[in-house]
């Protein structure tokens, strides 16, 4: 069986930063993208940022600039770290991956269970 793991998230005071990571942990023949999304309250899950194996990254506008995704294959960690943090980037976010498992090598898409994210003063 896989699994996501996460942790770092918190409460933390506007322009504060805070350091995400995700850990896959199981029977794991590969990571393909790894990304992380948030959901707020009543708005619809968004992608936060996605890395590939080979290291090329993509985030949504709103957060360029100020977060940076990156990830130790080594490991199967990924890490979002979030500076400058505003009131609207509080949500739950959550750890995605795409994972080569055996004896099948099929491609799983696998979701970790969230943490939360509060920015407030």
């Amino acid at each position: 069986q896989v699994q996501l793991v996460e942790s770092g998230g918190g409460l933390v005071q506007p322009g504060g930063s805070l350091r995400l990571s995700c850990a896959a942990s199981g029977s794991i023949f590969s990571i393909n993208v790894m990304g992380w999304y948030r959901q707020a309250p009543g708005n619809q899950r968004e992608l936060v940022a996605a890395i590939t194996s080979g290291g090329s990254t993509n985030y949504v506008d709103s957060v360029k600039g100020r977060f940076t995704i990156s990830r130790d294959n080594a490991k199967n960690t990924v890490y979002l770290q979030m500076s400058s943090l505003k009131p609207e980037d509080t949500a739950v976010y959550y750890c995605n991956a795409g994972i080569v498992t055996p004896p099948n090598y099929g491609l799983l898409e696998i979701w970790g269970q969230g943490t939360l994210v509060t920015v407030s003063s």
